[in-house]
């Protein structure tokens, strides 16, 4: 158990690390890496027999902006900002449940309710991350385009999004039954 209590806090620790690692890269560098997902896109790249060019279809780049609105960089410091705080926020729950179990109280309101949580933080942090990220490509398009080529595409991994709806949901059901089930049978035995 002590492995998962030093992975957890690495975890938090990197998280936080790389999140403002890329603020200050967002604000010191002269051209700005953006992420970006493309849709359909074809380039030219130079991958052919002696560094021939060759077209390709673009999934995803970064972006190198000299400039981005106000409203992109703001964006992309959420993203940050919201990875970490979702990544802090189900570490931590998980870890406090972990202790809780380890000291004998394993079903209770406060377990249903950190299962929950990090549930909710965990769905939370896939959905926006990717949202917060899209608004910040939209505004590195913008910025070297000039508004002319326009490739608005927003994903979010649904397999993820399920998956942590799923688990959960299971997570804090089975939770509150034992929780229920703990209550009813007191004084029995």
């Amino acid at each position: 158990m002590s492995v998962f209590f030093v992975t957890g806090a690495l975890l938090v620790v990197t998280s936080a690390i790389s999140a403002v690692s890329n603020i200050v890269e967002l604000f010191t560098d002269s051209a700005t890496r953006v992420f970006a997902e493309f849709a359909g896109t074809a380039a030219q790249a130079p991958i052919g027999p002696d560094g021939a060019t060759v077209t390709v279809e673009l999934d995803s780049a970064y972006l190198l902006a000299d400039q981005l609105p106000l409203a992109s960089v703001v964006a992309l410091v959420l993203e940050q900002a919201v990875v970490v705080a979702a990544v802090a926020t189900v570490v931590t729950s998980l870890l406090l449940v972990m202790w809780s179990i380890l000291r004998g109280r394993v079903f209770g309101r406060r377990n249903t309710t950190l299962i929950g949580t990090a549930a909710t933080a965990g769905f939370a942090g896939v959905a926006l991350a990717p949202f917060f990220g899209n608004m910040g490509a939209n505004g590195a398009f913008a910025a070297i385009s000039g508004g002319d080529f326009d490739n608005v595409v927003l994903s979010a991994n649904l397999a993820q999004l399920f998956g942590i709806a799923f688990l959960g949901a299971l997570g804090t059901t089975v939770f509150m039954v034992g929780d229920r089930m703990q209550r009813d049978t007191e004084g029995l035995v």
